[in-house]
C-alpha cells in the first residue's frame, strides 16, 4: 500500500497581484534601510521570487522599483491628512498626526533617507513625489480651515508647519523616538495653533479662519490647555502692550 504526500496548491498571481507583492517587499526593505543599501537581489529574496522576475515587472531596475515604492508610500502619507471635516480643527490634526507618526515610526530608516536626500537613487522624479505629499497635506489643512483661495501668507504658514513636522519627525527618530509619541503629537498641534495665530496678527484672511476654528474649540481642548499653559509665561509682559 502506498501513500501519497499531500501536495500544496499554488495559485498563479495576476500581474497586479505580483507587482503589488514586489512593491510590498521593496517597501518593507526601504522602510528599514537607506535606498542605496537595498539591492534587487534583496527584493527578490524578500518576495520569494527570482531576480529575473523582478526585472520582468520593473525593467528599469532598482531606480524604477524605488520610484514605484516611493509613490506607494506617498499615497499612504497623503491619506494621513485626509480627515473628515467634523469637530474641532485641533482634534482633526491630532488624528492626522497619529497616522503620520505611525508611518514615521514604522519606516524609520526609510523615512529619514527619503526626506534627508543624498540617496544614490534620488532623482528629480523622486523629489517631485515627496514634494507632492507636502502639497497634498497643505491642501487638506487649508480645506479644514475652510479657505477656498488662501493668500500667500496663509499658504506659507501651513507649508512652514508641514516642514516643521518633517524636521521634528527626523529629530524624534534620531533621539530614539523620544519624547513619547502622544506628547510629540500634542506639541506639533500646539505649534500649528501658534503659527496660524502669529500670521493672523498680520493677515485678515488668516485671522478670519482662526476665529472660525477657535469657535469650535472646547475649553478643555487643545487650544484651551495651550492658553492656560502660555498665559502665565507672558502674563508679566503687560508693559509691552
Amino acid at each position: 500500500m502506498t501513500s501519497e504526500a499531500p501536495t500544496r496548491a499554488y495559485r498563479r498571481l495576476s500581474v497586479e497581484e505580483r507587482r503589488s507583492q514586489l512593491l510590498d517587499a521593496a517597501l518593507e526593505l526601504f522602510a528599514h534601510n537607506a535606498p542605496e543599501d537595498v539591492s534587487l537581489d534583496d527584493v527578490a529574496e524578500a518576495a520569494g521570487v527570482s531576480r529575473p522576475l523582478v526585472y520582468r515587472y520593473f525593467p528599469g531596475g532598482k531606480q524604477q522599483l524605488y520610484e514605484a515604492a516611493l509613490r506607494s508610500a506617498a499615497e499612504e502619507l497623503e491619506h494621513c491628512f485626509d480627515e473628515p471635516a467634523e469637530g474641532p480643527l485641533t482634534a482633526r490634526l491630532s488624528r492626522a498626526l497619529d497616522r503620520y507618526l505611525t508611518f514615521v515610526a514604522g519606516h524609520d530608516a526609510g523615512f529619514s533617507a527619503l526626506l534627508q536626500g543624498g540617496s544614490v537613487v534620488e532623482t528629480s522624479r523622486a523629489t517631485a513625489i515627496v514634494d507632492g505629499v507636502r502639497r497634498a497635506a497643505a491642501e487638506h489643512i487649508l480645506r479644514h480651515l475652510e479657505v477656498a483661495e488662501p493668500d500667500l501668507r496663509l499658504r506659507m504658514t501651513v507649508r512652514m508647519w508641514i516642514t516643521a513636522v518633517e524636521a521634528a519627525s527626523l529629530i524624534w527618530l534620531d533621539e530614539g523616538k523620544q519624547p513619547d509619541v502622544a506628547e510629540l503629537r500634542d506639541w506639533l498641534v500646539e505649534q500649528f495653533v501658534a503659527c496660524v495665530t502669529v500670521t493672523a496678527g498680520r493677515d485678515a484672511q488668516t485671522a478670519a479662519a482662526v476665529r472660525g476654528a477657535l469657535a469650535m474649540e472646547a475649553a478643555d481642548g487643545a487650544v484651551g490647555t495651550l492658553a492656560r499653559r502660555v498665559l502665565p509665561v507672558v502674563g508679566d509682559a503687560a508693559h509691552l502692550l
